[in-house]
């Protein structure tokens, strides 16, 4: 693999210029303006027979403005500036790449490195907008230095509000980023970013790839957005999607020159069977070009400081990851089901962007458990920052549907918050977007259910249903936090325990905004004991930045005690204690202390106690009470203490 890689990057650095100069062609792809309002317009059609540019600069006559074929399937056209020294393609003018294809037919499609695409409302179809105002948005603030605990809130502009519409990047700047902020999360990754067609696709069917998604604001609202975050503290990733990409022809890249190819596999090779998307072929020089320039666009242009690669399993693997189970045997990882083309685009962008901008962070969302992933290209391996623990939201929701609370096993709860790859970090997480969806539950509504409805109010009566599902909504995400992984991510809404589900408008249900909002306004009525879960979180992350356990190794396990249900293990110099017991309290139990030392004796003191009353429990424990430590062997160690 590494040879694989290494022959590609020495091609680019041979051949192209170096990767610098390769992955920087969104600068003189698509329509691009120079400084003496000349027009510079290049396209990579290698189907076309010819290309011309039409638009309101020139009344839509498809023939005035011909494009000049180049060698390798590439187009350039130039138009000067007006005889009034303006640009002869104004600021806000639509457009279209007129292609015409192989058969004679015109094809009216808008350029795969599209800024700004907008729809009308009395329109299906996206028009493509040139974008390029007087005064673009100008950055203020740095980004953030790299982050050594990662805390992770996953965000959908498009969702930010408990109001029933399309919320705004203004919105999300000014009411979400503080909210954010506050609760001690220290980087926000945002989905559905680039521009999708269909809203419902959670922006996992991307149309125009270079463009900023017109729904929520335009393309300096979100630079600013970013910014104002950068001002806060807060990394901001992007949830990337170069798995693939939406068969929609009009405003998308399917069939772009007229042939069933040129970004995509040919045939049925090119198409998810589940998905019903196209597939990139990342054999090809030009795709490669293309989406390498993609991230850095992101990066360089809107300042983002990382991405999520989306759905890289259906990349890794030629079968896709369709009827495919993974038990972590090798065999399944390395053979010619592999896509090593694949594989290596992954390498390329992850190196270019380590090469390029070493302080951004890349996240891995593969289900297969591809070995060395998130290890240096160097060795081998993939050159992702983290990887994301996709079992563990997976082992909650199974523990919680099919178990009784005296039948959870401990030890698989450690097994599976434990079991990752040495070395390797891991984004551990109770549940994300994925859980909230609709046809799922998210943990507060599968441990509460209908009495969401009638009983979280403070005047109605604490239900054992309500408060079971308070107090381990609590505990399973703290668990999940200090035991899971190297990093923790939430999805918006989540850490208050949300009620319901989410459900983008569509013809199913009527085109109704009522499940696509985020009713954040919950936790600020201090009659419904939404609070208690979202002070919890709060605390929980800001004892994480006092501490910072995801950047310490891995926690020592000192108890997985099967009848007690009591788990127990240190990390970052702090001792965790759960007890999942649906109905035992202990008094005076012997707990294991990590320290060996025979001569100093270490006193302490209750940090974070899901029980306390501002958490909703029930303040069953003296916090000023202290412990110390004795030389007592307990569970093979020298000392422990009791609480």
């Amino acid at each position: 693999r590494y040879s694989l890689f290494y022959n590609r990057l020495k091609n680019i650095e041979e051949n192209e210029g170096g990767l610098d100069k390769f992955s920087k062609c969104y600068k003189t792809f698509g329509v691009n303006q120079f400084v003496d309002g000349g027009i510079y317009c290049k396209e990579w059609a290698p189907g076309a027979e010819a290309v011309f540019l039409a638009g309101d600069f020139n009344g839509w006559n498809p023939f005035s403005h011909p494009y000049k074929k180049m060698e390798y399937g590439k187009w350039e056209l130039f138009i000067p500036p007006g005889q009034d020294g303006y640009p002869s393609v104004p600021h806000g003018s639509k457009l279209k790449v007129v292609i015409r294809a192989q058969n004679g037919e015109l094809l009216y499609r808008i350029s795969p490195w599209a800024r700004y695409v907008v729809r009308d409302e009395d329109k299906v179809n996206y028009d493509w907008v040139h974008w390029n105002p007087p005064q673009s948005y100008i950055h203020k603030h740095p980004s953030p230095k790299r982050l050594k605990s990662l805390r992770i809130y996953e965000s959908h502009v498009g969702i930010a509000s408990p109001e029933g519409k399309v919320a705004s990047y203004k919105n999300f700047t000014y009411n979400v980023l503080p909210r954010i902020k506050d609760l001690g999360y220290n980087c926000v990754q945002l989905m559905a970013i680039m521009e999708h067609a269909y809203y419902a696709s959670f922006g996992y069917q991307v149309t125009s790839f270079f463009a900023a998604s017109s729904r929520y604001g335009t393309p300096d609202d979100l630079k600013e957005m970013i910014d104002v975050a950068h001002s806060m503290g807060i990394t901001v990733l992007l949830d990337v999607v170069h798995s693939h990409a939406s068969k929609n022809s009009e405003d998308g890249l399917n069939k772009f020159d007229g042939t069933d190819s040129c970004f995509f596999h040919s045939g049925p090779k090119g198409t998810h069977q589940l998905w019903d998307s196209r597939l990139f072929d990342y054999a090809n020089w030009e795709v490669l070009r293309f989406l390498l320039s993609n991230l850095r666009m992101w990066i360089e242009d809107y300042r983002f400081d990382g991405f999520r690669f989306d759905g890289i399993t259906s990349m890794l693997y030629h079968h896709h990851g369709i009827g495919t189970g993974f038990s972590g045997d090798y065999n399944e990882y390395f053979g010619l089901h592999v896509d090593e083309d694949a594989l290596c685009y992954l390498m390329l962008a992850n190196y270019m962007i380590n090469f390029l901008h070493p302080e951004c962070i890349t996240i891995a969302e593969d289900v297969s458990g591809m070995p060395a992933l998130c290890r240096p290209i160097a060795e081998g391996g993939g050159g992702f920052d983290y990887r994301l623990a996709m079992a563990i939201p997976d082992k909650w929701i199974q523990i919680i549907k099919e178990l009784k609370d005296e039948d959870w096993n401990m030890g698989n709860i450690v097994y599976t918050l434990t079991n990752r790859r040495y070395e390797e970090k891991y984004i551990a997480y109770a549940e994300s977007h994925d859980q909230a969806l609709v046809g799922d539950k998210t943990l507060a509504f599968r441990l509460m259910d209908a009495e969401m409805y009638t009983n979280m109010s403070v005047l109605s009566p604490l239900t054992p249903v309500i408060d079971r599902g308070i107090q381990l909504h609590k505990m399973i995400r703290l668990i999940t936090h200090a035991l899971g992984g190297e990093s923790y991510l939430n999805f918006m809404g989540n850490e208050f325990g949300h009620p319901e589900w989410l459900d983008f408008p569509r013809r199913g249900n009527n085109e109704s905004y009522h499940y696509a909002r985020r009713q954040f306004n919950l936790t600020e009525d201090h009659l419904l004991r939404y609070r208690f879960l979202n002070t919890f979180d709060r605390d929980m992350n800001k004892l994480e930045e006092r501490f910072g356990w995801l950047a310490s190794p891995p926690a020592f396990v000192s108890e997985k005690h099967e009848s007690n249900k009591i788990i127990a293990f240190e990390r970052a110099g702090l001792i965790f204690i759960f007890n999942f017991h649906p109905h035992q309290s202990y008094v005076d139990y012997r707990v294991v202390i990590w320290h060996s030392s025979l001569i100093v004796i270490f006193k302490y003191k209750i940090l974070l106690d899901s029980d306390a009353a501002e958490y909703g429990g029930h303040q069953r424990l003296d916090h000023s009470a202290e412990y110390f430590s004795e030389e007592y062997p307990h569970n093979d160690r020298p000392n422990s203490l009791m609480v």
